[in-house]
């Protein structure tokens, strides 16, 4: 009988520490989840693309609107100054402090005068194609472009719009 009682204790000794190290291989912790919800962005123009005052010659050309503002004409074209606007698209964004956002121009859009078009490409941007929203979560950005005027084309004012679309990144 005491063989018995020392084999029992012996088995039980065993079973406990089975019971323990079954118990210490495996381990639970809890993680917290959460989400941000952030401010969207937004983009508001404050003033049109403005290619001013031409007046068409014999042959093709183009003006050309700087992120500045500021104008060129190359080929058959004459830029006129009298009672000429001119101007770059310019634009002000929003959205979550110091986020990343791309921009995505137009590649072509044309402009008309409910007869003749006028098409218009190279649009620029003052921002890269990714950019930052400053701590305030705001940007501003102006957009140019280049206008292609037939030779002869006819004269009327041309107009046209485009898009302008920002995205998180």
């Amino acid at each position: 009988m005491k063989k018995s009682i020392i084999l029992l204790a012996g088995m039980f000794v065993m079973a406990l520490s089975i019971n323990t190290n079954a118990q210490t291989a495996s381990s639970t912790a809890t993680a917290s989840a959460s989400a941000r919800i952030v401010t969207p962005l937004e983009i508001t123009k404050n003033v049109d693309l403005a290619f001013g005052n031409i007046a068409a010659g014999p042959i093709a050309g183009t003006v050309t609107i700087a992120t500045d503002g500021s104008r060129t004409g190359m080929g058959g074209v004459t830029l006129i100054s009298a009672g000429n606007v001119n101007s770059a698209a310019q634009f002000s964004i929003t959205g979550y402090a110091s986020a990343t956002f791309a921009i995505t121009l137009p590649g072509t859009i044309y402009l008309s005068d409910g007869n003749s078009l006028m098409s218009v490409d190279s649009f620029v941007s003052s921002l890269g194609a990714t950019s930052t929203l400053d701590q305030n979560g705001q940007a501003d950005l102006n957009v140019g472009a280049t206008v292609n005027v037939a030779a002869g084309q006819y004269a009327g004012l041309y107009t046209g719009s485009f898009d302008v679309t920002i995205a998180y990144n």
